[in-house]
């Protein structure tokens, strides 16, 4: 392959993913490591994409990321009213789906912190089920239906998100027996997740960790992004609900390490 078709190639590949990593563009082109790190530098000095630490980034992919596609803008988080506004429509897609995994009142379900899975609360149709969240928000809409065994976990409170953290947060979670997880992340790339906070990532580690069954909920524009902490590994969990929005190539790609509902 000419080094001007290898490289139209890896711009091709930015274009379409947002963010590639060394590894990915191997898989594609079949070409050493060390090929794709000399026509990465040369590409970014010319600056036709964004180098990072192992892989690149689209020019254009970062001008998205400042129309608040993800949950950060320049490096700083986005605020919990910010949020909402983003995607709702699909938010609202995800939730539904998510939702309809609800469905035995002897279990133990843990949502967690985020928008989407604040909309998960709509559509709970168990009249009865136990229900664990370290989010504010998500307790205040489900006590106000008034029928959910509910429970919300202490800690150091994080107006961000409206979630608690920290280490009194963290001990509880360790001491319950939770069936299933919903937790929502802020990037995904490869086969790990990431948030923007340490502790936040932290509770949610722990949490997945004690799930009998763990479940993630992104939009689409999380993928192929890396917020500032990786806080777990695809593989361990269960499933992942995303929207329509989702490529047939990108989940193809991300289906090597999880199963994907969209």
């Amino acid at each position: 392959m000419l080094k001007s078709e290898r490289q139209k190639n890896i711009l091709d590949l930015c274009e379409q993913f947002g963010v590639v990593t060394v590894k990915m563009i191997q898989e594609k082109l079949g070409v050493s490591d060390m090929t794709i790190r000399r026509d990465l530098k040369e590409l970014d000095e010319r600056k036709q994409l964004i180098r990072q630490h192992g892989g690149a980034q689209s020019v254009d992919y970062v001008d998205s990321s400042k129309q608040t596609l993800t949950n950060t803008i320049d490096g700083k988080e986005l605020s919990h009213l910010e949020k909402k506004e983003i995607s709702t429509k699909e938010k609202h897609y995800i939730a539904r789906n998510a939702a309809k995994l609800i469905q035995n009142e002897n279990e133990t379900i843990f949502l967690g912190p985020g928008t989407t899975i604040e909309l998960m609360t709509e559509y709970i149709t168990l009249e009865k089920v136990r229900i664990v969240t370290n989010s504010l928000p998500v307790f205040n809409l489900l006590k106000e239906k008034d029928k959910y065994d509910l429970y919300l976990i202490g800690g150091s409170y994080r107006a961000h998100t409206g979630a608690f953290v920290g280490s009194v947060a963290d001990e509880m979670v360790q001491k319950m027996g939770i069936s299933k997880a919903f937790v929502g992340v802020n990037g995904i790339q490869d086969h790990w997740v990431s948030t923007f906070n340490i502790e936040e990532g932290k509770i949610q580690q722990l949490v997945l960790d004690a799930a009998s069954s763990k479940f993630l909920v992104a939009d689409a524009h999380k993928f192929n992004h890396r917020d500032f902490y990786n806080f777990y590994d695809l593989q361990k969990i269960d499933g992942l609900f995303t929207d329509y929005n989702l490529s047939n190539e990108v989940k193809r790609h991300y289906e090597q390490y999880i199963k994907i509902f969209n």
